[in-house]
């Protein structure tokens, strides 16, 4: 519990950071996006960090329970899948993320998702 505890506390305020800056900077957030797509280059080396992120957080914390802690796991999978794609498929992450980038609502409705989860392990991280 101490494990779930303290990476609701490192995960928590950084995916909060994240939803809000999509919520508050959406057309900022998209710019820098498609900026993002047109390198290859950044997107393998993003691909590198984020699946070691999701791969430390699947090997210390790899729960399966059914309550706030199985959170932690589907984010460390969904990284370390998220990352494997980018290192290896990084031309398709392009079309595909023009695609997300395309529609209007595909910003907020991450964001909104992001901030969900920040706030659920924020408070179980560090008032419950």
């Amino acid at each position: 519990m101490q494990t779930s505890i303290f990476l609701a506390q490192l995960i928590g305020p950084v995916l909060l950071t994240g939803a809000i800056s999509l919520l508050v900077n959406g057309e900022r957030q998209r710019a820098m996006a498609r900026e993002f797509l047109e390198s290859p280059p950044l997107i393998y080396l993003s691909g590198i960090i984020v699946m070691t992120a999701g791969l430390a957080i699947v090997l210390c914390h790899n729960v399966w329970a059914f309550d706030w802690r199985v959170l932690i796991t589907l984010v460390g999978w969904m990284a370390m899948i998220g990352g494997a794609f980018r290192i290896v498929f990084f031309d398709a992450v392009e079309k595909i993320g023009e695609k997300m980038l395309d529609k209007p609502w595909g910003l907020t409705i991450g964001g909104v998702v992001w901030l969900v989860i920040a706030v659920v392990l924020i408070y179980f991280g560090y008032f419950a």
